[in-house]
């Protein structure tokens, strides 16, 4: 018998396993992936460390957050500062300065302000879908080169169809400032996530390769308590139907050639470029290996946004009426499991930055000790 059984050991997982183990309790951590730490599972090759799901970048204001993850990981500076690639135009992302003096070859605030002010009179009334909202903040010609395409992409429809609120705002700089991120803590733990998350799980019992749901019944009987991570309405055999993601497919290649973009992250925000971005991970620790010497080959990604079907690995939480409305009833009936905890970002069907996820497991494991 085990006090708690937790489902997957990405960092919701791992947070609830290290807390509940250092208050004495008995924990038992199952993942049907053959490695620990989720999405954030950074694998070595050739001394550089892949997120082999996607780009994973710590920001956060929350210091508590960040002085927890202390204990298990220190983290280098890096800074988030990505590149948008528009038909060969490199434009500086966020948008600041320097993608205004790209752009329109403004040199002073006040002169992109005015520029930007006067695009946006474009849309008078109430935007009525993103490509009127992302106008009316910042107006038609970074929506045209640095918006739309890549939008589209991401979410596979024109964005006359998709509705103004996904994008609520845009962060406009008028200075020269291009961390992609304002956050008083960011960076990528040294040696990788995985390293970080081995580290939260020691003394933790911890098998992999194992489906909790082909054999629930037999899971359940060996604890207390189930704390699951998985997809909300995969635990209930998708009876209430499926709850909809956006997921992203990668294609990774080891380059032989010490820089191939000169940058971690390059955004492609014309629509013809069929990915959305290139990620090239060696950069995310500055293109050295932990002992500090410069690495002669590197690995990049691209990203390919796709519709989520049953099989693929699911990614980004469509949150509109009709998924809200079914995850709401699926909630409905998991707050009537009184052995089971759903927790993390398929649990709840929401979009958590990394640092909300550890908040939310830290919020969470205070009512079990």
């Amino acid at each position: 018998m085990y006090n708690y059984l937790i489902v997957g050991s990405g960092l919701y997982g791992a947070v609830m396993a290290q807390q509940l183990h250092a208050a004495g309790k008995k924990v038992l951590v199952i993942d049907k992936r053959p490695n620990i730490a989720g999405n954030v599972y950074t694998e070595n090759v050739e001394g550089i460390q892949v997120h082999k799901y996607g780009a994973h970048i710590f920001h956060t204001n929350d210091k508590k957050v960040w002085d927890y993850l202390q204990a298990f990981t220190v983290f280098n500076r890096f800074t988030n500062s990505p590149v948008a690639n528009y038909k060969g135009e490199l434009y500086s992302l966020p948008f600041n300065m320097y993608t205004f003096n790209k752009m329109w070859g403004v040199v002073t605030p006040e002169e992109a302000a005015a520029k930007i002010a006067e695009q946006r009179k474009e849309i008078a009334g109430v935007p009525r879908n993103l490509e009127e909202q992302a106008i009316s903040l910042v107006g038609r010609d970074i929506f045209e080169k640095l918006i739309k395409g890549y939008t589209e992409k991401q979410w596979g429809r024109d964005c006359k169809d998709l509705p103004a609120f996904i994008i609520r705002r845009l962060p406009v700089r008028y200075t020269f400032d291009n961390n992609y991120f304002n956050a008083l803590y960011q960076g990528i733990p040294i040696g990788g996530y995985t390293k970080m998350v081995a580290k939260m799980l020691e003394g933790v019992e911890v098998r992999l390769n194992e489906d909790y749901l082909a054999d629930k019944v037999a899971w359940d009987a060996l604890a207390e308590k189930v704390i699951y991570t998985g997809p909300i309405d995969a635990y209930f055999n998708y009876k209430l139907g499926y709850l909809e993601y956006r997921s992203v497919r990668f294609e990774t290649e080891l380059l032989d050639m010490p820089n191939y973009q000169g940058n971690a992250a390059v955004n492609y925000t014309d629509r013809e470029t069929p990915w959305t971005r290139i990620i090239e991970h060696k950069w995310f620790e500055f293109g050295k290996d932990e002992a500090g010497n410069d690495l002669p080959r590197t690995v990049i990604s691209r990203e390919y946004s796709s519709e989520w079907k049953p099989g693929d690995e699911p990614y980004y939480p469509v949150n509109d009426e009709r998924n809200s409305t079914l995850y709401a009833s699926y909630k409905a009936l998991a707050d009537k499991e009184e052995k089971v905890i759903f927790g993390g970002r398929l649990g709840e069907y929401k979009y958590y930055d990394m640092d909300q996820v550890i908040a939310a497991a830290l919020e969470r494991v205070e009512g079990l000790e």
